[in-house]
């Protein structure tokens, strides 16, 4: 048997014990792996903050779900790395996806009726608006601050990042949050 397997049963094993919610077995892969795994999330993110967050997220379901790791399809490292890819590659599109939207929003923004043609639509576009300001005043300020800039003033993340003398990455981690909150208070109040 070549160091490589031995690895793997060893690894098999921590994977067995964390399934039973052994912190210790959970302690010794994350030691054994985090650091290959978040050199590689930062080599497709370019944001080493980002990164650390992909690697807690992969991190985070293997402690959830460790009996996800079937051995027939590789050893537990690749395992690992493959989750922190995957990961990576979805938080590169989500940003990608804002950073449109933004961008789009800046460009032209949309439309709003002065005069809805009737009753009830004005009444649904005042209760909208509404939701839509109770939302944003329960972020915390630092993210409010940054979509407010975004989408009512029309700026783009380049540009707030200019104007609030933060790093472009913190305003793109500020938006991103930001809208899972808003997003996540909007679906809750809808009726």
């Amino acid at each position: 048997m070549g160091d490589r397997d031995a690895e793997d049963l060893t690894d098999r094993r921590l994977l067995a014990l964390i399934g039973t919610g052994d912190e210790g077995a959970f302690a010794a892969l994350f030691d054994r792996y985090s650091g290959n795994a978040i050199g590689l999330a930062r080599r497709v993110l370019r944001q080493p903050f980002m990164a650390d967050e992909v690697v807690q997220e992969v991190f985070l379901s293997v402690w959830n779900d460790a009996g996800a790791y079937d051995h027939t399809r590789g050893s537990v490292r690749s395992w690992v790395m493959l989750l922190t890819h995957r990961r990576a590659v979805d938080a590169v599109r989500r940003e990608e996806s804002v950073r449109r939207v933004a961008e789009a929003a800046s460009r032209e923004p949309l439309p709003v009726p002065d005069e809805p043609g009737d009753a009830l639509e004005r009444s649904w576009l005042r209760e909208e608006r509404t939701l839509v300001r109770e939302s944003l005043a329960g972020l915390p300020e630092p993210q409010r601050e940054v979509i407010e800039l975004m989408y009512f003033s029309g700026l783009s993340q380049t540009k707030v990042a200019e104007r609030l003398q933060i790093p472009l990455g913190t305003v793109k981690s500020r938006s991103l949050l930001a809208m899972k909150r808003l997003r996540r208070s909007l679906v809750v109040m809808e009726p």
